[in-house]
């Protein structure tokens, strides 16, 4: 691993041993998992005779808490949503609470593939807050398919709120980005700006103990607490009392929809992106529209890098987008397990933490409502991705672009690859996003028996392999 992801995971490690007498939560355990093979770019598959359950994703210790999941047994639904509500802890810059996302899940033992839309939306009287989406769309995306029980998926994610988390460089790029965002809110102040008024560095440890109450409330009562209950009390006041209009009416009417994700062929390919019906995602579909396009040319069919290029500029042509904001608040995620489950997922906070106001009393902070101006564009920009054989095979791609059309662009690209024969091998196979530096994309690979993890060549992120044994 290089020398940045490797001091993330030195700190993570000796945070989790400080807090396995806590829950033991964050420990990989059990003599089927080979915590040595865990690295910010795994090489290929594990020993002879193993198969790899993996995650990836833009912050480290998120990954580490989906790779501890898969570790216990837990399933790739399992590992997403613990990385998910990890990610409220540690990268609330895009990926809090009060946000909203997409994921794709492909289970070849089910054939079935689903798609969970929760985008964070208007609320029914607009405002300049969005209702939050992400707490129930991962909760019964896990009630359907996830394996664990819901209290330990969300466990990890409390205890980091609880107890602390040293601040990732992942995390600490970020904040130094958005301080201007930090210091118009006193909780996010507070939390995330030192003593001189300037954003915290990397290794500052980190304590949200009104969000360890909130995701408390969520672990014992579902997603319930959060949508109908005393924290959804607390959203609505404080939206009434700050200018905003979300409703207990609007929080109560939640509700995340599933159905079945666009599939296209690409090479032997079958690609399950995000439908037509759904506005979140919908890049992806277009750009992919106008790939087809650019490589029916002379040029297309030789240079699939110009291909990119074109039908990148072709969307955002389509999409009448000329200009957007450096951060629009999002991340993605992917994960696999032995047993032939992946998911990918994108979420957004519609902004760097979104609106910038913490709700007092539950350490979550709101995500700018889509209507306002061009983060409401962030959505669409989400591209979880998956891309397997056939129904009943295990995905040979799961990955997800996030944080704007270059990360859309970068998925699309790896994906033409793998239908061409390419093999991608390492973080620099895959097309780094770095000309733009919050638009990220994650993916994770297989060919055969071997499977790679790799986070976005030019970001901060991690890929985790955790080989299981076979008896």
């Amino acid at each position: 691993m290089n020398s940045t992801t490797a001091k993330d995971y030195g700190q993570f490690m000796l945070y989790s041993r400080a807090l396995a007498g806590l829950a033991g939560m964050l420990l990989l355990a059990g003599c089927a998992v080979d915590v040595g093979n865990i690295g910010s770019a795994v090489g290929l598959g594990g020993p002879t005779g193993t198969t790899g359950a993996l995650a990836v994703g833009d912050e480290p210790y998120s990954v580490q808490t989906g790779a501890a999941i898969l570790g216990q047994g837990g399933n790739a639904v399992d590992a997403a949503t613990a990385m998910y509500f990890s990610l409220a802890v540690t990268y609330p810059v895009a990926a809090g609470l009060g946000g909203g996302g997409i994921c794709i899940m492909h289970d070849a033992v089910r054939n079935t593939t689903q798609e969970f839309d929760f985008e964070a939306r208007d609320a029914e009287k607009a405002g300049a807050y969005a209702v939050p989406g992400n707490v129930r769309g991962f909760a019964v995306m896990q009630a359907a398919y996830g394996s664990l029980p819901w209290q330990k998926v969300v466990s990890p994610a409390e205890l980091y709120a609880r107890t602390g988390v040293p601040i990732s460089k992942a995390l600490a790029m970020r904040l130094a980005a958005a301080g201007d965002v930090i210091r118009l809110d006193a909780g996010l102040s507070a939390m995330y700006l030192d003593e001189s008024g300037k954003p915290k560095a990397e290794g500052v440890v980190v304590a949200n103990p009104d969000l360890a109450d909130t995701l408390a409330a969520i672990r014992v009562g579902g997603s319930a607490p959060f949508y109908s209950g005393a924290i959804a009390d607390r959203i609505a006041a404080y939206a009434g009392t700050e200018g905003g209009t979300i409703t207990k009416a609007d929080l109560v009417a939640t509700a995340p929809e599933q159905v079945t994700p666009r599939v296209t062929q690409i090479g032997s390919d079958y690609v399950f992106i995000p439908s037509r019906k759904a506005g979140v995602g919908s890049f992806a579909g277009v750009l992919l529209d106008n790939l087809a396009k650019a490589q029916t040319t002379s040029v297309g069919a030789k240079d699939l890098e110009a291909s990119v290029v074109w039908a990148l500029q072709q969307a955002l042509k389509d999409y009448h987008v000329s200009d957007l904001p450096k951060d629009l608040g999002a991340t993605g995620f992917a994960t696999t397990d032995a047993r032939g489950q992946a998911v990918a997922c994108a979420v957004t906070m519609n902004g760097p933490f979104g609106s910038g106001h913490m709700v007092r009393g539950t350490g979550v902070t709101l995500a700018k409502a889509p209507s306002s101006g061009s983060v409401g564009l962030a959505s669409a920009f989400l591209t979880p991705i998956i891309a397997a054989r056939g129904a009943d095979d295990p995905a040979e791609l799961a990955g997800a672009g996030a944080g704007g059309p270059n990360g859309t662009a970068a998925i699309a690209y790896a994906l033409e690859r793998i239908a061409g024969g390419d093999e991608i091998l390492s973080r620099k196979d895959l097309r780094s996003t770095g000309v733009a530096p919050y638009d990220t994309v994650n993916a994770i690979v297989c060919s055969g028996r071997s499977c790679v993890a790799l986070p976005d060549p030019a970001a901060n992120g991690l890929g985790a392999l955790v080989p299981v044994r076979e008896n």
